[in-house]
Order: structure tokens, then sequence, then C-alpha cells
């Protein structure tokens, strides 16, 4: 699905957005150091709240599939069995949400960013890449971003398949940004040559999104 898709509005939309209009959970804080784990502004959790755009699609693995496309050499579209014939990588990492809880260790399988970039070869002209989801959701990234070390397309979550409601089949995950980075269901990967404001960048939330720093609206 393309930017110009609209995901529904919700409950949860009209929140966020009050917040972004409003400035919300902004605690003027100096960004504390990389050494620090936890962001400025966050709580921590044991459990992992579930937040969504109001539908959680059901995707069967048989019939999920990957287009990549725009500013690569070699665009593909990936089916289920040519997903999981890339090399697969375990990784650890925390969860930021804009909603200011944070996760600790959480243990994620999947394609590594890296190994997918690999496989497509952006363009030199290519610098952003924007997300699709099933749902219609969007979110845009630096190629930096996305190219980190510990990103990944995660299939599963603590040994375990990911459940629809935290983006299975597959999500993304960009541990270093806030998680709505991290876009769930994903079926689309764009390369662009400029950036381009996905959904919620849209509706008041920073084009970037590090919580080091609390970027979490347009005008932090």
């Amino acid at each position: 699905m393309g930017d110009g898709n609209e995901a529904p509005e919700s409950k949860l939309t009209r929140t966020k957005r009050n917040w972004a209009e409003q400035g919300k959970f902004l605690t003027g804080r100096i960004a504390r150091p990389q050494s620090d784990r936890l962001p400025p502004g966050q709580h921590l959790v044991k459990n992992w709240p579930v937040l969504d755009l109001g539908q959680q699609p059901v995707i069967r693995p048989e019939s999920w599939r990957l287009d990549i496309v725009g500013e690569a050499e070699n665009p593909v579209s990936l089916d289920w069995r040519a997903f999981h014939a890339l090399p697969q990588s375990d990784r650890l990492s925390d969860i930021h949400c804009v909603t200011t809880w944070s996760r600790y260790d959480n243990r994620w399988q999947g394609v590594a960013t890296r190994d997918l970039l690999d496989l497509v070869m952006p363009k030199p002209s290519a610098t952003h890449v924007m997300l699709s989801s099933y749902d219609g959701y969007t979110t845009n990234l630096p190629l930096a971003d996305f190219a980190v070390e510990d990103a990944l397309l995660a299939t599963h979550w603590e040994g375990e398949p990911l459940t629809a409601e935290h983006g299975g089949p597959v999500r993304v995950v960009v541990p270093h940004l806030y998680f709505w980075k991290s876009a769930k269901w994903v079926n689309r990967i764009e390369f662009l040559t400029a950036d381009r404001a996905g959904f919620w960048e849209r509706n008041g939330y920073h084009m970037r999104g590090d919580p080091w720093v609390e970027e979490r609206y347009s005008g932090d």
C-alpha cells in the first residue's frame, strides 16, 4: 500500500494526535547520556502493551508477501519461503514507546535489515525508507537508521512466533528509535530519494523519533 492510504480513525489515533498538539509527555529534561539505558520521560514495564490503529489484520504466513521497491538495484517481492531462505539472525534489544513505557531485554529472531539491504542493494540516491503495513499504516526512516546493526524484520519474540496483536507474522524492529517507527504487519519497503512523512508524522509526530532527545512531536 502506498503512502497515500489513510489508516482508519480510532480512539487511539485521536488521543495521540491530541498529545502531539499539547506536547504531552515532554519532560523538559536534558537528554541523558547513552550509557544511561532508560531514555528521559520513560518508565519501565514488564508486560508488552498493545497499541494499534484499532484493527489487527490477521495474515497467514502462506499469504504474506513483502514488496521491496523504489531506489534499489534489485527490487524484490518475497513470499514466506523466500523470506526464510535469507540469513536468520537473533537480536536482544530494548523497546521505547512514545507513550512513555520502555521494556528491557526483548529477544527477537528474524532477518537483519543489513542482510535485506545486501539483497536489494539501495542505489546511492536512496536516503530514506517508507515502511507500509497491511492495515494501511506507514512510517518513514532515514536509511542510516534502518540499517543499524540491531534492526531487523522480526518473526519471533522470546522464542515464539509473533502474535497478530504484536505485528505478526513480520514486524520491523528499530530499537534505538521510538517504537512507532517499528511498523507492525509490514508488507512493503520503499527506498526514497528524500524524506516523506508517514501516518503519525502527518499527525504531529517527529520525523525521526530519537527517544534520547525526546523527539516525540514535530516541533521538538
